[in-house]
């Protein structure tokens, strides 16, 4: 996973403006404490990362990993 996807993907899941507001002031524990932003910036896998921002916000296994194509920014 690239941070692109992540970004793309958080855009999807959580809307342009609150996957700002949690990748940049939501602390992850299971990224050590850090925020999304953070934990990227010291090389937690992006993966990781959007797992555990994920678990953070109850999001279900089923709506973490797809854009349908009709909605993708490509």
């Amino acid at each position: 996973m690239r941070r692109s996807e992540f970004r793309e993907l958080a855009d999807h899941v959580f809307g342009p403006a609150l996957s700002r507001t949690y990748t940049h002031d939501l602390v992850l524990e299971d990224v050590g404490g850090m925020t999304a932003e953070q934990a990227l910036e010291h090389g937690v896998a992006v993966r990781s990362v959007w797992t555990a921002l994920c678990d953070a916000m109850d999001v279900p296994e089923s709506s973490r990993w797809e854009i349908p194509p009709a909605q993708r920014h490509r």
